[in-house]
């Protein structure tokens, strides 16, 4: 972008890591490096490109998060201690969805830049974004998978909303193009906070199982409108009354009434049962996981 968080960040007095992904840029950035007395690291790469899906090596501006987290000099932590880096940028909008879900991905897999710990994510994403990830149960088409997997694995809070009037919007001078929606309102660009939860994974939620999580959810939300035990029969459940009961679900539920706590107690019942020990689940966890990777 045109620097205004960096500047904003400087004129702060905190430490900032800016990446680059422009080499033209480089120079001016540089030499602004120089003259701030160690305030400001300029490094030639791309944090929406960081651990690409690719094998051999990593070509710049792409880069591997260990490589940059070594070159920050920033250590990791555990996962309940405090935050040990704030990352301030704008998402892509050409592939924001797909940003999202890699970046979720990440989260729960304590993968990429979250192996150092509860990295805290301040990024400008899109109205529309914005009201999928913040939703509530029963909302129309708002209420996603999406919106589900970042309220329980992250504290979500809208910092500054945008008119797209501030934003240079003619692509032809590199702006940014307008995502068009024709059921969510987008006038504005939204700067999130996304801090990760200290108690994502005190219970049976691990980052070792957290993709059967994920992929649990999105089969729930595949048909908002669906009842909740419809789907536990489909996974081979002779038990799915008793279990909602337990839960104090109506048996009668759609899997779009259900809150996203409900969903995280969901998934650690049924971590007793052994529905998710079964060869064709964990196939299609894999499946899943490979498309939202391409």
């Amino acid at each position: 972008g045109p620097g205004i968080l960096t500047r904003t960040l400087l004129n702060a007095g905190v430490r900032v890591v800016a990446l680059e992904n422009n080499s033209a840029f480089l120079p001016n950035l540089q030499s602004l490096e120089n003259s701030l007395d160690g305030q400001l690291k300029v490094i030639y790469g791309d944090f929406f490109r960081l651990d690409p899906l690719v094998s051999g090596t990593v070509k710049p501006p792409a880069m591997c998060s260990d490589k940059l987290f070594e070159t920050m000099g920033v250590a990791a932590v555990p996962w309940r201690a405090d935050v040990p880096l704030k990352v301030f940028g704008i998402l892509p909008q050409r592939k924001e969805r797909v940003t999202l879900w890699r970046l979720l991905f990440a989260l729960y897999e304590c993968s990429s830049i979250y192996r150092c710990g509860r990295v805290e994510l301040n990024i400008f994403i899109s109205e529309k974004e914005y009201k999928v990830l913040t939703a509530k149960p029963g909302e129309a088409r708002a209420y996603q998978a999406l919106t589900v997997l970042w309220q329980v694995g992250c504290e979500i809070q809208l910092l500054h909303m945008e008119p797209w009037s501030s934003f240079v919007t003619n692509l032809k001078n590199g702006g940014l193009a307008i995502p068009k929606t024709r059921w969510l309102p987008n006038d504005h660009l939204c700067l999130v906070r996304l801090t990760p939860q200290q108690n994502l994974f005190t219970g049976a939620l691990k980052p070792t199982n957290s993709a059967t999580f994920i992929f649990m959810v999105k089969q729930c939300l595949v048909k908002p409108k669906s009842k909740l035990t419809d789907r536990l029969n489909s996974w081979s459940l002779d038990n799915g009354g008793k279990l909602l009961r337990a839960l104090e679900i109506p048996k009668n539920a759609q899997t779009r009434n259900l809150y996203p706590e409900d969903y995280r107690r969901l998934f650690e019942v049924l971590q007793n049962s052994s529905v998710f020990t079964e060869t064709w689940f964990h196939d299609e966890v894999l499946e899943s996981i490979r498309n939202i990777n391409l």
